[in-house]
């Protein structure tokens, strides 16, 4: 038992004030990041004018995070949780640091600045951004009330959806005056703030697993714990198989819809799409942040899914800014929902001393997909599918009559085709039974209360 400090007693630990004072400080980080990857996304593409080589800017970002996820797990079950979340800020701002100097050092004419540079330093940001997810969803159901966990995870999804909004807003008019350095810069600025609130407050710690008090647990045995929970649950692993799918579908349309609009228009007209697909992830954040999702998770999460597969038709229209940004918003509206309820069963199914380790073990298989979509999607869409679509491509005679020829039209066909597998995905899992009834099959791990963090139950910052 560690004996708190007297300033750690003098810390907020109020559970809806830790919560809301952690959550804003998420959401400003949130929006600094995306300030930061919009702009450096853009800057890749217009470089070199390649899709691969800007989809290599979300590989390098989700390789890491998914290679370091299941030690983050075991370590966040281990440590504090406050001090992994400190630890996840602390790394990402310094390396976002690092790359304001990178950029400031090229201005000066004393370094050259080349693409992969960008990649080095987003792969050692994963790498500590790894740590986040775990300890801060994990942590989240012990400041909770397991019925009002929909409603928390719909405000979390609401503060991405917000930076979705105002990142790309803010980046598309000051890049043009402070340089994409005064964008890093303002991202540095955004963990700062972050930190800062982690440092008023302190978290309360999961009652310990009794496996966890036999002897001295090695890494390696917390490592594998959280595989052997999810494996021996088969509705839980059919449901990682699901979100692998999912995840590389959002990878997929998120890596190819910037080349998508780049085809008919200019960063100005996507800094408008990217914002108003953004109000989707603000309308699905506010709606589940009020709704809590349906009284049965499983519904939410598939059948919101099905609904976004549907939106993806709207591809084989003919391509506008309008079109785009409509479909895009309606699409991103049902994210917050599907990721509300998926975290909200997870969190409720799982024993709060164990959830370290069994997300980071979903989050590594879920998160190998982004990577993949990010590898497969820019070749395809370069080598195959925009070509076939090319005036005088091998498709513009048949599918191109439906859908149009030229630029951005092979990606439009691309979605189509996602679309379908969509669809099938959701009948196929809704007709599993062990996802259909994986409410009923599995019993809750959460108490209906949640307590207030005692002097005893916190570890001081050091």
């Amino acid at each position: 038992m560690t004996t708190a400090s007297p300033s750690s007693t003098r810390a907020i630990t109020h559970p809806s004030s830790v919560f809301f004072i952690t959550w804003a400080g998420l959401a400003v980080s949130w929006f600094g990041s995306g300030l930061m990857s919009f702009a450096i996304g853009t800057v890749v593409y217009h470089r070199t004018g390649s899709i691969t080589e800007y989809s290599l800017f979300s590989f390098f970002y989700f390789v890491p995070l998914a290679l370091v996820s299941p030690i983050a797990g075991a370590l966040v079950d281990r440590w504090d949780r406050r001090s992994a979340i400190l630890l996840s800020d602390v790394g990402a701002g310094l390396s976002s640091a690092l790359i304001w100097v990178m950029l400031v050092a090229s201005d000066a004419g004393r370094w050259k600045l080349e693409t992969w540079h960008f990649y080095v330093l987003i792969a050692l940001s994963s790498a500590f951004v790894a740590l986040h997810g775990p300890a801060y969803y994990a942590t989240t159901s012990l400041l909770v009330p397991k019925h009002q966990l929909g409603r928390a995870n719909g405000l979390i999804e609401l503060a991405f959806g917000a930076g979705q909004i105002l990142s790309p807003i803010v980046a598309g008019a000051l890049v043009g005056r402070v340089g994409l350095k005064g964008i890093v810069f303002m991202d540095v600025m955004s963990f700062v703030f972050s930190i800062s609130t982690l440092l008023i407050v302190r978290l309360p710690r999961p009652p310990p697993l009794a496996s966890d008090q036999v002897g001295t647990p090695s890494l390696r045995r917390d490592v594998t714990e959280g595989w052997h929970f999810i494996r021996q649950r088969r509705g839980l692993l059919q449901l990682v198989v699901f979100v692998l799918f999912l995840n590389l579908n959002v990878g997929m349309v998120a890596s190819l819809i910037t080349p998508l609009v780049l085809a008919f228009s200019d960063v100005s007209t996507l800094g408008r799409v990217m914002s108003f697909s953004g109000l989707g992830m603000v309308a699905g954040g506010i709606a589940m942040s009020v709704w809590g999702g349906p009284k049965r998770r499983i519904h939410g999460i598939l059948g919101f899914y099905l609904l976004s597969s549907f939106v993806l038709l709207a591809a084989a229209m003919p391509p506008t800014a309008v079109v785009i940004a409509t479909a895009a918003f309606f699409y991103l509206s049902c994210s917050p929902i599907i990721v509300g309820c998926l975290s909200s069963l997870w969190q409720s199914k799982v024993p709060p001393a164990l959830q370290g380790r069994v997300f980071s073990v979903r989050r590594m298989i879920s998160l190998s997909a982004p990577p993949l979509a990010a590898l497969l999607g820019g070749p395809i869409a370069d080598k195959l599918f925009e070509p076939w679509l090319a005036p005088t491509g091998l498709l513009a005679n048949s599918v191109g009559q439906f859908i149009g020829t030229g630029p951005g039209r092979g990606i439009a066909l691309l979605f189509l085709l996602m679309s379908l597998g969509m669809m099938v995905q959701s009948v196929l899992s809704y007709l599993s039974p062990h996802i259909r009834n994986i409410e009923d099959e599995l019993p809750d791990a959460l108490p209906e209360t949640v307590a207030e963090a005692t002097p005893a139950q916190v570890t001081p910052a050091t």
